[in-house]
């Protein structure tokens, strides 16, 4: 028997390589991928289009902070956040 990390021969009755430490022989719990979040538009949250909601959980923020930093967007010079948002209404998906 082989240590799969290491490659370090091993007796048959070994439960730990004696190279590198690691257990042999057991089978290593598989852990589940954690859901794939998607930025969308959500109708049921909405004020204006439903960005700020999307942001917000997106994000795992609150809704509310989101809106206020919007607002902060919207209020800089170049106005960046107001095109921001235009482009997130026609581009994000609805839910």
């Amino acid at each position: 028997m082989y240590c799969t990390s290491c490659g370090t021969p091993l007796d048959d009755s070994a439960r730990f390589c004696t190279a590198c430490g690691k257990p042999v022989g057991v089978a290593q719990p598989v852990v589940p991928a954690a859901p794939r979040r998607k930025l969308r538009r959500i109708m049921t949250q909405k004020k204006i289009a439903g960005v700020c909601a999307g942001f917000a959980e997106y994000f795992d923020t609150d809704i509310t902070l989101m809106r206020i930093i919007w607002v902060a967007l919207l209020l800089l010079p170049p106005q960046l956040g107001f095109f921001a948002y235009i482009v997130c209404i026609f581009v994000l998906p609805k839910e």
